[in-house]
């Protein structure tokens, strides 16, 4: 599918691309990187590997993270969203793949590589397009859907694990194969385009508020590591819940995590740095739950539901947050941002193994409660976070539209010349005269 290189889209493109991006994510970040730690206990038990291997095995879904995305931020603005999208799609097909049939640890720990460098491949690619073909004044709302594929891409891998928890090998593969249709489904809604051109080096001024928005998504990926890797082992080691319940557990996180395609419509209402600090409050108090009471059914569920939904609202945060500083670059931003999510989470990973082998399953999460809460008060400044519409995202190197009904678009300065002799004819006794 082909389209002229216009900031204008249907709607029904416009919905196909939010829908279509909404699944990339899911599968990307569901299936092909977070299911590792809803399947940590079966890997532990297939490959006798201890929780300081399993932690180092799971760190390489967030290096590959860390290396893709670098190459998404480069690539995106070289050869267009669609294609990198695409690049996603397939790379999470083969890495689900591998883990399916991955026949040692080696094996294992390069599927789990390959399959967590999706994720850094499909964010940058997502935000630029929605940037580029969704309007100004609903591009917060779409970014932050887009964003929540995370929450239905994990909540539909709980199902599938309970129902093949002692065929893991089978619930990978169908991992591949959704993640194969999502694939096909992509390349056939967002539009092509050959590249997306842009000079814009951030807003002046921005230097600040792009190193504090890099400290502020390094603390919340360390923060957060706990609960992805070891959170369903905590449960069945510490707490000894049965798999019913702790697959079930994860199914209410992934589905918590949709509520995150509301953090747009809450910065609207509570402005980015309120928010920022109230949802990382939220995520450390989830994960300081779990760690009190893993033997508790109905804490597991509340805690689930909470850090799902936060961390989530989290991921949009922070797109949106990256947007305002670079609204021209929309996959620059998001790269820089999601990149020191993954950093953060690749440092983590190994460290919580480890604290869990040393001092006990909850250590980890003790500590990356208090990391969370250290990261809230890390948080954009007021000249970032204050003004929603005056920092509503802009177009990837092209005209933005006013509405849905414009004729005349921004940056279109042949229109506003035509707009403003119109306007002169039909109201001779306003115009200005030197």
């Amino acid at each position: 599918m082909s389209m002229p290189t216009s900031g204008r889209a249907d709607i029904g493109t416009r919905w196909g691309l939010v829908c279509a991006g909404t699944a990339l994510i899911g599968t990307c970040y569901g299936f092909a990187r977070f299911a590792y730690g809803l399947f940590a206990p079966e890997f532990q038990d297939s490959f006798t590997i201890s929780s300081t291997v399993s932690g180092v095995i799971g760190s390489g879904s967030y290096i590959g993270y860390c290396i893709a995305i670098v190459a998404s931020l480069i690539f995106t603005e070289r050869v267009g969203a669609r294609r990198m999208a695409v690049a996603a799609g397939v790379v999470a097909t083969v890495g689900t793949a591998m883990v399916a049939l991955a026949p040692s640890t080696p094996v294992l720990a390069a599927g789990v590589l390959i399959a967590g460098s999706s994720t850094g491949l499909a964010s940058p690619p997502m935000a630029a397009a929605v940037s580029r073909w969704v309007l100004s004044g609903i591009q917060d709302r779409a970014q932050s859907v887009v964003n929540a594929g995370t929450g239905i891409g994990v909540m539909v891998s709980g199902p599938i694990a309970l129902l093949l928890i002692d065929q893991w090998r089978w619930a990978w593969g169908v991992f591949a194969v959704l993640a194969a249709a999502v694939t096909l489904w992509v390349h056939l809604v967002i539009p092509f385009t050959s590249s997306e051109h842009s000079t814009d080096s951030g807003k002046p001024g921005h230097a600040r508020g792009t190193a504090v928005m890099v400290l502020a998504a390094f603390l919340m990926g360390l923060g957060s590591v706990a609960v992805w890797t070891f959170g369903r082992d905590l449960i069945t080691t510490v707490g000894d819940a049965g798999s019913l319940v702790s697959t079930s557990m994860w199914t209410v996180l992934g589905a918590a995590g949709f509520i995150g395609a509301l953090s747009g419509d809450l910065v609207a209402r509570a402005g980015l740095a309120r928010s920022w600090t109230m949802v990382m409050i939220t995520m450390a108090a989830a994960t300081l739950l779990l760690a009190l009471a893993p033997g508790s059914t109905v804490a597991a569920f509340a805690a689930a539901a909470v850090f799902g939904a936060s961390y989530v609202c989290l991921c949009g945060l922070l797109l949106l947050w990256s947007t305002r500083i670079h609204p021209d670059r929309a996959s620059f931003g998001v790269g820089v941002s999601f990149l020191m999510i993954a950093v953060g989470q690749s440092v983590g990973s190994p460290l919580a193994g480890a604290l869990t082998d040393a001092a006990g399953g909850t250590s980890a999460f003790f500590t990356c409660a208090g990391i969370a809460l250290l990261g809230a008060f890390v948080r954009p400044g007021r000249a970032i976070g204050a003004s929603h519409g005056d920092a509503a995202p802009h177009t990837v190197g092209i005209p933005r539209d006013r509405d849905d009904t414009g004729p005349v678009g921004r940056g279109d300065p042949d229109g506003d010349i035509r707009e403003g002799q119109d306007h002169a004819r039909r109201h001779p006794d306003r115009v200005r005269r030197p």
